[in-house]
């Protein structure tokens, strides 16, 4: 009857890790499948993003040109700017110096100052006399 036993309980035992083997198999073949979906699934994607790298390094090439070209145009803009200061500024402020004097020149010309005559013992009338240092009584 022992041998029996044993028989039986090998028998459950095979059959048990025959289903366990056979849950296996399946979570094997569903992992694998999955793993598949995902492959054809990224694979477009990382083509897409190389894409999308490419075009943004050609983008920043670009953008690179602009930026010098910007750096050029400043320079030549910069250039002109000094030599057309240096050209006409001194030249301007000698024209503007000496149509300032011409006009003092004119304007002492045309109107003559009155002399100032000074009489010995006179003074100041009062509304000229400087009062700073008094004090007002309110």
């Amino acid at each position: 009857m022992a041998g029996i036993l044993v028989a039986v309980f090998w028998a459950i035992l095979v059959s048990f890790l025959a289903v366990a083997l056979a849950r296996l198999a399946g979570t094997l073949k569903a992992a694998t499948k999955m793993v598949t979906e995902i492959s054809d699934k990224a694979v477009p994607l990382l083509a897409d993003a190389s894409a999308t790298v490419r075009s943004a390094h050609t983008q920043l090439a670009r953008v690179d040109a602009i930026a010098a070209d910007v750096q050029e145009v400043t320079a030549n803009a910069s250039a002109l700017s000094s030599t057309v200061s240096s050209a006409f500024g001194g030249p301007l402020v000698k024209v503007a110096a000496f149509g300032y004097g011409v006009r003092r020149a004119i304007g002492k010309k045309a109107a003559p100052e009155p002399k100032r005559t000074v009489v010995v013992g006179t003074s100041l009338p009062g509304a000229r006399r400087g009062r700073r240092n008094r004090r007002s009584k309110d």
